[in-house]
């Protein structure tokens, strides 16, 4: 993989370009919510690169079951996006409880996301890197799996912009988003360029299906069950405004 293509690069800065400005969280008036919040997000960021990390060394090393002798190497090699969603999600709810943090997850946030990813899926297109298997078939070409996951990120993108707007999933885009883009990168394994370590399965499959199980669990639980103090924080479907609300609508 090349990680330091300039191509590559370009896309992956535009899309930590793209997720640093956008304000996602300018509704919050209180300084000291704020300040939670940006705490979280800096967990979550230190979960989502220690599991984007450990993900690869699972997916494409099948580590722990077979040794790794050159260290230097996994270093220097790529990240998936699968375990910094896991991890990053794991991180952030462990320490919510510790922190004393109760807003709702920020819906806005969720929505921005894949637009984020579906920019740095180009630069995996320009590098070359999770791509498809061979195609024989129309084209003769490896199926563009890159191309696959830049349209699903941005009309998932599209279709949370729209949620987001109607206060559709109030603080449940995210784990929803854990489960459909797990079922999506599942189907695309079996056609992407991935060693398949668990039978037909690859590792990437394998970490699907933990993200599939940990967004439902948490979509379930926050539908029937969703925290008091997140009605503080819900914005009224007339756009009217409340006291509350000054203080966050994540």
């Amino acid at each position: 993989m090349k990680l330091f293509l300039p191509t590559y690069l370009l896309f992956v800065g535009v899309g930590v370009i793209l997720a640093l400005a956008f304000p996602v969280a300018r509704h919050i008036r209180d300084d000291k919510l704020r300040r939670q919040y940006y705490l979280m997000q800096v967990i979550t960021l230190i979960g989502a690169v220690v599991g984007a990390k450990l993900s690869v060394l699972v997916g494409d090393y099948h580590w722990p079951w077979t040794p790794i002798h050159d260290w230097q190497n996994v270093v220097v090699s790529g990240r998936s996006i699968t375990g910094a969603l896991i991890f990053g999600f794991l991180f952030a709810e462990i320490a919510k409880p510790i922190v004393g943090y109760i807003m709702p997850p920020n819906d806005r946030f969720a929505a921005l996301l894949p637009f984020t990813i579906g920019v740095g899926r180009f630069g995996c297109l320009t590098a070359g890197c999770c791509r498809g298997l061979p195609y024989d078939g129309w084209c003769v070409m490896r199926y563009p799996t890159q191309l696959f996951e830049i349209i699903f990120q941005l009309a998932i993108g599209i279709s949370f912009l729209i949620m987001v707007k109607r206060k559709i999933l109030f603080g449940r885009l995210f784990s929803f988003y854990l489960i459909v883009y797990g079922v999506f990168r599942f189907l695309t394994e079996f056609i992407r360029d991935t060693p398949k370590s668990f039978g037909v399965l690859s590792g990437y499959q394998i970490i699907s299906l933990v993200m599939i199980a940990l967004g439902g669990a948490f979509f379930l639980k926050r539908t029937l069950a969703p925290p008091a103090s997140w009605e503080e924080f819900r914005e009224p479907a007339n756009g009217t405004n409340r006291p509350a609300l000054e203080v966050s609508n994540v």
